[in-house]
């Protein structure tokens, strides 16, 4: 088959997901204007990426603005780690070369100056001013209340610490509003850990960190699409006919370093965090695969966690209009990534790609897309924990929650690569 037919695949995709999303929720009435006012937001961001040269100028902008900011950051690395912090291929300047690729010295490092910087943009009152401009878009277009327009604006710059933003809606919030909140938590990526995707890609895939801005950015009407299509609003919002507004806090006493080495203080605990949950995660995954491996090979192949979740994501590897022969990986990796995470799978990716070329260019897109996001069980964890300190009262309302939003989430990043698989041209910004 053509390009032409795949891409028709991932259009008629993203609405087959739509129709999940319903027919496995409270199916009750929808907002028209919410769910027309999402299409049409994911769809026109999408075009602005992949067929406006204005855009594709800026995405190239923007990718090399990000790589020179990693590239910023990997100077303290090296200064404390020396070669360990070197990527392959790499060497110190008198010559010492690379061991090879530690995750640990290589990328977490990343992760600390990000959340430095951010620190450091909140501090001086500019990430707020991005964050409202935002909120008033996703208010105005998509018919949210305001704490719903809020915190899916916050959470296209931070993850957990959006739902600061709304801490004081919290106890009043409706279901609905809560499914949205953890589903745009877990469909978007925070810009403290999307430089781990681009150190994952970049030698790989042209424009990767402009690419991975775009998807989280079409990930929110997505997600709201998804989490209002699952569980309409079916009560009166608080904040309902109120635009959002972000009261952090910009003037306290301290200086600018000094949010700087906050920000750096919350990004080691993050890195801790990404660590602590891959060695927990990858360590059960190993105990799991360690009792299927009693049972009989199917295929000839021995049973495994990520073989069984690769069963159950084949056929929306369909659905996102990749190849035929593509099907197989595509769901593996897909399914991994609900127990070892989307930064184990962004590195799947990579090295299959690096030594097999298994995918198309097309399918890389898709894949980088449809894989953007916080989508795993750890996260869910994450996210069901600090949203229940905030609101310990609503504690087991905010777990059953969790799980749907697992769900809607993983829905909702699906779209994104139906639509980065329907506008992809071979001409275009990937090229």
């Amino acid at each position: 088959m053509e390009d032409s037919t795949y891409r028709l695949i991932s259009f008629c995709g993203f609405f087959l997901i739509c129709s999940i999303a319903w027919v496995t929720g409270s199916r009750t009435r929808i907002k028209k204007e919410t769910i027309g006012g999402s299409i049409f937001l994911a769809w026109a961001l999408g075009a602005l990426t992949f067929w406006f040269a204005g855009s594709r100028s800026a995405l190239e902008w923007l990718n090399g603005f990000l790589i020179a900011l990693l590239n910023a950051s990997h100077k303290g690395a090296i200064f404390l780690f020396g070669p360990l912090a070197l990527g392959p291929g790499q060497a110190l300047p008198d010559g010492t070369p690379s061991i090879g690729f530690v995750l640990a010295f290589q990328v977490f490092p990343s992760v600390i100056f990000f959340s430095a910087l951010l620190g450091g943009l909140y501090k001086l009152g500019i990430m707020q001013k991005v964050v409202q401009f935002f909120s008033k878009v996703f208010y105005r277009i998509l018919s949210l209340s305001g704490a719903e327009s809020l915190a899916a604006s916050a959470n296209l710059f931070v993850g957990i610490e959006s739902s600061l933003t709304v801490r004081p809606y919290l106890a009043k919030m409706t279901r609905s509003e809560l499914l949205t909140l953890m589903t745009c938590m877990m469909a978007t990526v925070a810009s403290t850990v999307m430089g781990i995707y681009v150190i994952a890609l970049h030698n790989i895939f042209p424009n990767i960190a402009g690419h991975l801005v775009s998807a989280s950015l079409i990930s929110i009407p997505c997600a709201i699409l998804i989490s209002k299509l699952f569980y309409p609003e079916r009560e009166e919002p608080e904040t309902l006919g109120k635009p959002g507004k972000d009261d952090s806090e910009t003037s306290n006493q301290a200086g600018l370093m000094s949010a700087f080495v906050e920000g750096g203080s919350q990004g080691v605990k993050m890195a801790v965090g990404i660590a602590t949950i891959l060695i927990i995660v990858l360590g059960l995954e190993a105990l799991f695969d360690l009792l299927l491996s009693n049972l009989p090979n199917i295929q000839g192949q021995p049973l495994s966690a990520v073989r069984l979740l690769g069963w159950i994501t084949f056929p929306f590897s369909i659905l996102l209009g990749l190849r035929p022969e593509e099907w197989e990986l595509a769901s593996q990796i897909l399914g991994s990534r609900f127990i070892e995470t989307e930064v184990s799978a962004y590195f799947s990716l990579a090295s299959i790609q690096a030594t097999d070329s298994a995918l198309s260019l097309r399918s890389m897109t898709i894949m980088t897309y449809a894989l953007c996001g916080f989508v795993h069980i750890s996260s869910m964890g994450i996210f069901v924990g600090g949203l229940s300190a905030l609101v310990p009262g609503r504690a087991n309302e905010i777990s059953i929650v969790g799980l749907q939003a697992l769900w809607t989430s993983f829905l909702a990043t699906l779209l994104t690569g139906c639509i980065a698989g329907s506008l992809f041209l071979s001409e275009g910004v990937t090229s």
